[in-house]
C-alpha cells in the first residue's frame, strides 16, 4: 500500500524465555517480553527486581542469532533513573549468569515512558542480558525487543581467490 511501511523484522524476544536475579512482588521477568511497551498499570507489564547488588535480567532466545538491534522501554510512571547505566550484553555463555558476554551498549538516561534502541552490528548470541554492575539498585524493564539479521547458522567464508561467500550449516 502506498505511503505505508511494514516492519519486516521479527521481535525474537516474544518467543524467548526470561529470568532475572530477583523478583519484586509480581513483576516477573517475562513481563518485559509480553509485547506491551506501555500499560496504564506498570506492574501489569514491567519486570522489576528487588533492590540488590548487580541486578540483572536475561533473555534466552533458545537458539543463537546475529543480533542487529535491541530496544528497551522504560516505565512511564516514575523511577526513570533506574535505567541509567544498564549494560546490554549478548553472547552464548552463562558465565556470571551471562553478564560476562560482550557488551552491545550502555544506557545513559532513558526518559520515563521512552524507548531506546542499540545497534548491535550482528553480535552473535543466544542470551541477551540487561545488567547493572557494581551498584546496589533496582532493575526495571517495561519491554525488551530483539531483532536479528539472520540465524547464526549462516557462515561467511572466502574462496582461495579472496571472494566472500555465505553458506548455511544444515546439520
Amino acid at each position: 500500500m502506498e505511503g505505508s511501511s511494514e516492519n519486516l523484522e521479527e521481535n525474537l524476544a516474544l518467543k524467548g524465555k526470561a529470568v532475572q536475579s530477583s523478583t519484586y512482588y509480581t513483576w516477573g521477568a517475562s513481563n518485559a517480553i509480553d509485547g506491551i511497551r506501555y500499560a496504564p498499570v506498570p506492574a501489569s507489564t514491567c519486570s522489576h527486581t528487588d533492590i540488590e547488588l548487580n541486578p540483572w535480567w536475561r533473555l534466552d532466545l533458545l537458539d543463537s542469532y546475529y543480533i542487529s538491534n535491541v530496544t528497551i522501554t522504560n516505565r512511564k510512571d516514575c523511577c526513570s533513573e533506574r535505567m541509567t547505566g544498564v549494560e546490554i550484553r549478548i553472547g552464548n555463555s552463562l558465565e556470571n549468569n551471562g553478564n560476562n558476554n560482550p557488551r552491545c551498549g550502555v544506557t545513559s538516561s532513558v526518559p520515563a515512558g521512552s524507548s531506546v534502541s542499540f545497534f548491535c552490528d550482528g553480535m552473535e548470541g543466544r542470551y541477551v542480558n540487561m545488567y547493572l554492575p557494581k551498584i546496589q539498585a533496582i532493575l526495571t524493564l517495561c519491554e525488551v525487543e530483539v531483532s536479528s539479521i539472520l540465524p547464526a547458522r549462516l557462515y561467511r567464508a572466502r574462496t582461495p581467490t579472496g571472494h566472500e561467500y555465505c553458506y548455511t550449516d544444515y546439520q
